[in-house]
């Protein structure tokens, strides 16, 4: 199927993935996880015998998606139970769940933005209403990045996950427009561009890596960065 047009013209306001679209998401995870082994070594050491390290951490938190499918739209839950059944099992006390996950939680915050994050957020922010509508559980405004966007759209709160077509339906709402004058972007081909086409919206996919589209419907533009983005819509960014 060709490509639709990319219409520049239609648009009146953006919505963006955040994980992966404006920072690399695994770094971050990576760090939370030492940080909660860290944490439950201190705190929960018959856990932390168990669940020695944060690859058995990940494994046990990965299984919570099978146990707790009702939760799979909310990544803090999943995490949170993943945490409490790895304290039962190793026979210590389930209530230090939540400061446990408090600590992975504040440190999965600390994201590390890409070198052109911050210039196309404000290029973004200045031309058009702009909505964070993300799958995961980072928080802008505790990363440092809220004064950007008119709202943030989390699965978790929102109670369903893109690719629903509600959660982006949701976003148009909430800046008065209507689904086809959105442009979302996002780095995921299924989650963000075809779900965001299937919902009524241009896309753009942000792809980073060079992947080849797997889906025969095509996204309105692709970029290989935050910085191509701009330059599509008007002009480069002047970079920090």
């Amino acid at each position: 199927m060709p490509a639709a047009a990319f219409d520049i013209s239609r648009i009146r306001a953006v919505t963006l993935d955040l994980d992966d679209t404006l920072w690399p998401i695994w770094p971050t995870i990576t760090r939370a996880e030492a940080v909660l082994l860290q944490w439950l070594t201190e705190q929960a050491p018959a856990t932390a015998a168990l669940f020695s390290d944060t690859t058995a951490l990940r494994a046990i938190r990965n299984q919570m998606v099978s146990l707790r499918p009702d939760l799979q739209h909310d990544l803090s839950a999943l995490r949170r139970e993943s945490i409490r059944l790895a304290l039962t099992q190793a026979g210590d006390d389930a209530a230090l769940a939540e400061p446990a996950f408090d600590a992975f939680f504040a440190e999965r915050q600390r994201v590390e933005l890409f070198d052109d994050a911050h210039a196309t957020l404000a290029f973004l922010a200045q031309r058009y209403p702009v909505v964070a509508v993300s799958n995961g559980n980072a928080d802008v405004h505790r990363v440092g990045i809220g004064h950007y966007f008119k709202a943030s759209i989390s699965a978790q709160e929102f109670g369903v996950a893109k690719p629903d077509p509600r959660i982006f339906h949701a976003a148009a709402s909430a800046m008065g427009v209507a689904p086809h004058e959105v442009l979302h972007v996002g780095d995921d081909a299924t989650l963000d561009a075809l779900a965001a086409i299937t919902a009524g919206m241009q896309a753009v996919w942000l792809n980073t890596a060079q992947k080849a589209w797997p889906h025969d419907t095509p996204p309105h533009a692709t970029v290989s960065s935050l910085t191509e983005l701009c330059r599509l819509l008007d002009g480069p960014v002047a970079l920090p």
